[in-house]
């Protein structure tokens, strides 16, 4: 019978699928499945809800290459795992017989339009739709240009989330960061833009770049990952220049003395600018400072 509830994608339409119940023990997740399935709270409600109710929308699955009693998971991975927890025993299933490049681009476009999606898990996903659609036959160059203007596998790939396809390229470089610079990018730590930047460093600098901002407790600013991937590409980056530009002091950090201008207006002329209250100040500190230090060396 054909469930009109389940949203298919796109390229899961014209193949047939085949219903069927399916022991979880014969269900396995798609191999480097690019979202995760997080112990919270939403798991918490949607495991209570399927075991008061069960399954309600059957898990998306593909037979496994060379075997016809194993599958793999394209859309459900949150479902199967909450069926798991509440102790089920079988899960309802749509068996669909495709390639695992077809079933690749179906996980991709399956979970895309999720509300909550973190920078790591859009970053795996594109990389995983990107690589799969370049095995089909399809341009995926990553070595492109991003200001090139052809049609190409990324603006297709954006097209779905209306981002552009340098956004696209920009997520896919965050694979190239180690797993610990990513976390802090999940967590809002690392901002994205200075996240992408950081992942054209080497595996070692990145390394010693998490060091020093464990020791510091700083994480670079733009302006900073910038200047870390400049001195990478020229091969001059080592932990005493990541050292001296993480600590070094940034702009939002100085400290600045702040005095209401009712305080000192009564003692300069009312016509004067508060820029020439300024600059007198200064120069009373500064001659202040003078007396001081000839006052100490005629001791």
């Amino acid at each position: 019978m054909k469930n009109e509830n389940i949203v298919k994608p796109a390229e899961m339409v014209k193949p047939k699928a085949k219903a069927a119940k399916i022991p979880l023990e014969k269900l396995h997740p798609f191999k480097n499945h690019p979202y995760k399935v997080q112990d919270n709270e939403e798991m918490v409600s949607l495991t209570d809800s399927i075991h008061e109710n069960g399954i309600l929308t059957p898990l998306i699955v593909r037979p496994l290459e060379n075997t016809t009693v194993e599958y793999e998971v394209i859309s459900g991975h949150r479902r199967l795992h909450a069926a798991e927890k509440a102790g089920l025993l079988e899960v309802p299933t749509l068996i669909y017989a495709i390639d695992r490049d077809a079933a690749a681009i179906a996980v991709v476009d399956s979970n895309l339009h999720r509300e909550h999606i973190l920078p790591s898990e859009k970053a795996f996903a594109y990389k995983l739709k990107m690589d799969a659609m370049s095995r089909q036959g399809q341009r995926s160059d990553l070595t492109l240009s991003q200001v090139a203007t052809k049609s190409d596998t990324a603006v297709e790939i954006g097209s779905q989330t209306n981002e552009s396809r340098d956004q696209v390229f920009r997520y896919i470089r965050l694979t190239n960061l180690i797993p610990q610079l990513l976390q802090m990018v999940d967590e809002g730590i690392i901002a994205f833009t200075p996240a992408v930047e950081l992942s054209y460093l080497a595996e070692q600098e990145q390394q010693d770049l998490l060091d020093t901002m464990e020791s510091e407790d700083r994480t670079p600013s733009l302006s900073q990952a910038q200047r870390l991937k400049k001195l990478s590409q020229d091969g001059r980056l080592n932990m005493d220049m990541i050292f001296a530009i993480l600590t070094e002091e940034k702009a939002n950090q100085k400290e600045k003395l702040k005095i209401p201008m009712e305080r000192v207006r009564v003692f300069f002329p009312k016509n004067y600018t508060a820029a020439q209250i300024e600059e007198n100040i200064m120069k009373m500190c500064e001659e202040r400072y003078r007396n001081k230090m000839r006052d100490r060396d005629t001791r």
